[in-house]
């Protein structure tokens, strides 16, 4: 492929923010959108639209993301530091602008569900909100957080405690199908994608 432009440092630096913004949230590329459910000790619900979880490992099973700098109240962060407990719910095709929505600044004693119309279940095993429209709902247990020193964003790590997942989602080998979930991406902060299988290779072996 020609190169048609190509960005320095500098140039980076010098960039207009909202353009210089979209630019670096895109150039990771297709990211997995979730839900992040959260409680405060009122049992005040809130939601918030994540797109920086990742896998850690297997065995324990456990789950990461990345949240901004808890330089402004952060319902989400601060609920979850203080239960121990969130749950990571996938979006869906059918859920995406509600999803959206939920970043918008509403006020500690608004929910997010009731904003956005998305109804919160409970499970005795979480003491956290799960999205009851979600066909993959995911309940964690808060292991460890870090204050990154390069940019003060903070990385929380959780453990799986329960998966609950919508018919016909789960595969016989553990694989989740993802297409019947009609999970979508988001690249950047605001562009929603339906990705579309390709092909499940075999393990490589040289």
């Amino acid at each position: 492929m020609k190169i048609q432009n190509s960005v320095d440092g500098a140039a980076l630096d010098n960039m207009d923010k909202v353009h210089r913004t979209n630019l670096v949230n895109s150039l990771s590329g297709y990211k997995s959108v979730n839900l992040l459910g959260t409680m405060d000790a009122q049992r005040n619900t809130n939601l918030s639209l994540v797109s920086s979880a990742f896998h850690v490992g297997a065995n324990p099973p456990l789950m990461g993301m990345l949240m901004r700098p808890h330089s402004v109240p952060r319902h989400s962060l601060e609920n979850l530091l203080e239960q121990g407990w969130y749950t990571l719910n996938a979006v869906t095709k059918i859920l995406f602008k509600q999803a959206h929505q939920t970043s918008a600044r509403y006020p500690r004693d608004v929910s997010e569900f009731d904003a956005t119309g998305l109804t919160a279940v409970f499970s005795p095993e979480v003491s956290a909100p799960y999205v009851e429209q979600s066909p993959i709902q995911i309940g964690l247990k808060l292991l460890e957080t870090q204050t990154l020193k390069v940019n003060d964003t903070v990385l929380v790590i959780g453990e799986v405690k329960q998966i609950r997942l919508g018919e016909g989602i789960l595969g016989v080998d553990g694989q989740l199908d993802l297409n019947l979930a009609s999970a979508v991406a988001v690249s950047g902060l605001d562009e929603y994608h339906l990705p579309q299988a390709l092909e499940r290779l075999s393990y490589p072996k040289p």
